[in-house]
């Protein structure tokens, strides 16, 4: 059985720390150009040495995009970036667009380069291609089929590593290859800039009728007709792992730090319940279930991985998340009487209950006892955001833990 890899995704700094804590072989970032994530936090190269360095501490890997299409202007630029990561020490660039995989090879030979599936990898000569200009791995297309996957892994050579998405948003355009957001708003999707169309809500107009709307309805509400349901595999690790893919890739590089402990922690506990055996994976199918749902997402699809998708992959009535948990902050320290001490990222109460994520996938039901705020005042709720606290959980909680709480409707 191949080793499978679980990498997640971050979008600061922060958020990168708990990928690591709550399970990540592997982390992927963008640094602050020539990714496709322009939106999200992003990582200076200071940030990436930190980063660079949290992770190998812990046989963590750490992978840069720089997976844009480029036009003439941004070449350049590529070089500049590149030579300025030589230093940094990262494990891999994950790159899409053929000239800037060549700079990359040219600057950083001594850094793994993995085709990103912004490049469309739909089939084994694509992955023979690539690995012949010295890619280590490829990221396969979303459209493709577990068995399209398994005969991929059947005719490539036994080093080279397939890495797939099994859990996150899914694009409604062909790998990502979009037009939407820059023909509607002028930000281009392959430049990094992509203002999610695809979650707007549309209606229909006639030629001949120009002004006149005419919805295109599931109900009284309309239809979002290019909002897919998210990508989740976790109840298919062993069909993963037979059709021989290598990294098992999470999406979200603009999660919270609450998304991606919640879907690190569960991926991980759910491939190692499969390699101490699957009876061992089988028993703990409900939890993985339960958990998973604990964090923001749109309805759940199993995307194109056992046949084309229909119309039960599709959200047609809202482009909202469900979202049943919030995050209310990361312990960074405990005091000698026990209280813990984090940033607040959601209100909460003196009695209420909230949850403690443990590293070791159990979860801890705590009751909020006391709350401090930063002059040290008791107080009987924390209604700011950012507010530092000190609070008495009546548990000395590890640094690093994620506490969340139930919503209420």
């Amino acid at each position: 059985m191949r080793q499978v890899e679980l990498l997640i995704p971050a979008g600061s700094l922060e958020v990168l720390k708990v990928a690591v804590d709550y399970g990540a072989d592997a982390v992927y970032i963008g640094g602050e150009h020539f990714g496709l994530r322009a939106k999200a936090h992003n990582f200076t190269i200071e940030d990436m040495r930190e980063a660079v360095a949290y992770c190998h501490e812990r046989n963590v890997k750490l992978y840069v995009t720089a997976n844009i299409f480029a036009h003439n202007d941004d070449l350049d630029g590529v070089r500049t970036y590149f030579e300025s990561l030589k230093s940094v020490g990262i494990d891999a660039l994950i790159i899409s667009d053929p000239a800037i995989f060549m700079l990359a090879k040219e600057i950083l030979p001594e850094v793994e380069l993995h085709v990103s599936t912004q490049a469309n990898n739909t089939n084994y000569g694509i992955y023979q291609f690539w690995h012949t200009l010295g890619a280590k791995r490829v990221v396969s297309a979303r459209e493709l089929s577990l068995r399209e996957i398994k005969e991929i892994r059947e005719n490539i050579p036994e080093d080279m590593e397939i890495e797939s998405f099994v859990h996150g948003a899914m694009c409604i355009s062909y790998s990502g290859r979009c037009l939407l957001s820059h023909f509607l708003t002028g930000r281009d999707a392959n430049q990094g800039a992509c203002t999610h169309p695809c979650r707007w809500k549309y209606s229909v107009v006639e030629e001949k009728r120009p002004g006149e709307y005419f919805p295109v309805e599931e109900d009284d509400r309309g239809t979002y007709i290019f909002n897919s349901k998210d990508l989740c595999m976790v109840e298919h690790i062993p069909e993963l792992i037979d059709a021989g893919i290598d990294s098992f890739k999470i999406e979200g590089r603009m999660k919270t730090a609450l998304y991606v402990a919640t879907v690190a922690r569960t991926y991980r506990k759910a491939i190692d319940d499969f390699m101490k055996g699957p009876e061992v994976y089988r028993s703990n199918l409900s939890y993985y279930k339960e958990e998973i749902g604990k964090c923001t997402y749109r309805q759940f699809t199993t995307g194109f991985y056992f046949g084309k998708t229909d119309s039960d992959s599709q959200v047609y009535d809202n482009n909202q998340y469900v979202k049943d948990y919030t995050y209310i902050g990361k312990v960074e320290a405990v005091s000698e009487d026990g209280c813990v001490h984090f940033v607040q990222r959601n209100k909460f109460c003196v009695g209420e209950k909230v949850e403690a994520m443990l590293f070791d996938g159990t979860n801890q039901m705590l009751t909020v006892n006391k709350i401090f705020n930063e002059r040290m005042e008791e107080v009987d709720s924390a209604p700011h955001p950012k507010e530092h606290l000190v609070v008495d959980l009546g548990e000395a909680l590890p640094v690093g833990t994620i506490i969340r709480r139930q919503s209420v409707e």
